[in-house]
């Protein structure tokens, strides 16, 4: 289907003196899968309310497809939802609930059948067509409410946190299945997660908020390996925080951890002198027997060795007195350390950045609350 741009402009909410949304700009292409990433209370959801027409904004424009929607009536507006609860309604089979919105659109009976066992041959519950949702798992009650949304039709379809309800496997199975319907049905999707692997894994672009505002915009590649702040690095994935002074400030830049000098082969954003942070990912850092020599290397001892199947998960203590987290693959070769081995951290300039801001608070010390449970 044609259309389903959203441009937000300005846009703004106010709940008495607080900015749930704080003038966000956005603009969603027509057929894209966009993710809306934050954690609790950044505005992700007033936003989608907004955009659905639940909420009335403050200030600013919503269009889409170029239309100022803003004053329009949720009914009115060429989009549908998709809620965590699913909303189903109990006393209605399967086919009942995907049919409920058309009986108020002029359809003949006809093309209602049609369109009902369309929808749901789409998300694979044609034969779950006579169950009531108490009959159904969890995954099968949020495929019914896809359907009931995607069988009107909409230019645009939001998603508020739909898999939040469900088990991790399921959740796994569910998001390639998601991604896998959207390229068929080719409407806009506006996705909002709480959870990081669900952003990175099904959109094609992304929007981290935080605090009402917009924190850094782009494909899941570049906000993972290219966040422009220490909020956006430490909320997206496991990322390594780490304080430093810069000595150097060009490109490359020169860094002190401690005794150790570190090279970065990226911009800077910071000044020589000035203290700053450096983020390096875990499955970025090498770790090598003590003495080993070079750049970018610096002492540590292995603090705790935790075992995840695919990659062994090394908690490292600096000699800063700093943590730092390594994740290695499980590759065949075997890893002999231990707690207390001593070994060098070595952090290759091209996968080491220096960042503006500062981290959330509660994000940052995850690597801590590991190494203190």
């Amino acid at each position: 289907m044609a259309g389903g741009s959203i441009e937000l402009a300005g846009l703004s909410k106010l709940f008495g003196d607080s900015a749930a949304v704080d003038n966000i700009d956005l603009s969603v292409a027509s057929g894209e899968f966009f993710s809306l990433l934050g954690p609790s209370g950044c505005g992700k959801t007033t936003t989608l309310r907004l955009i659905a027409g639940f909420e009335q904004p403050s200030s600013g424009r919503i269009l889409l497809d170029g239309v100022d929607v803003s004053a329009v009536p949720p009914h009115r507006r060429d989009v549908n939802t998709v809620f965590q609860s699913y909303a189903l309604f109990p006393f209605l089979s399967v086919s009942e609930n995907v049919a409920f919105g058309l009986r108020y659109a002029k359809v003949t009976k006809a093309e209602l059948r049609s369109r009902v066992n369309a929808a749901l041959e789409l998300v694979s519950m044609t034969s779950f067509a006579s169950r009531r949702p108490s009959q159904l798992s969890g995954g099968q009650q949020q495929r019914v409410a896809l359907a009931r949304a995607l069988v009107l039709n909409p230019k645009v379809l939001l998603l508020d946190e739909p898999l939040g309800a469900l088990d991790a496997k399921l959740r796994r199975s569910l998001k390639v299945e998601l991604k896998a319907l959207q390229e068929r049905v080719g409407i806009t999707f506006l996705y909002v997660t709480h959870d990081q692997e669900e952003a990175l894994t099904m959109s094609d672009r992304l929007a981290v908020m935080n605090a009402g505002r917009i924190a850094q915009i782009g494909t899941p590649r570049e906000v993972y390996e290219e966040p422009t702040d220490a909020y956006v690095a430490d909320f997206l994935g496991a990322a390594n925080l780490m304080e430093v002074s810069v000595t150097e400030a060009g490109s490359p830049a020169t860094l002190k951890l401690g005794d150790s000098v570190l090279t970065s082969t990226h911009a800077c954003p910071a000044k020589a002198g000035e203290a700053a942070h450096a983020v390096i990912r875990p499955e970025r850092v090498h770790v090598e027997p003590h003495g080993s020599d070079g750049p970018n290397r610096v002492p540590a001892m292995v603090e705790r060795v935790v075992f995840l199947g695919a990659a062994t998960q090394l908690m490292l203590r600096l000699a800063t007195g700093g943590s730092l987290q390594a994740l290695v693959q499980n590759d065949g070769e075997r890893l002999d350390l231990a707690q207390g081995s001593p070994v060098h951290a070595y952090l290759p300039a091209d996968a080491l950045r220096v960042l503006a801001g500062t981290p959330v608070p509660v994000a940052a010390s995850a690597v801590e609350a590991s190494l203190a449970s």
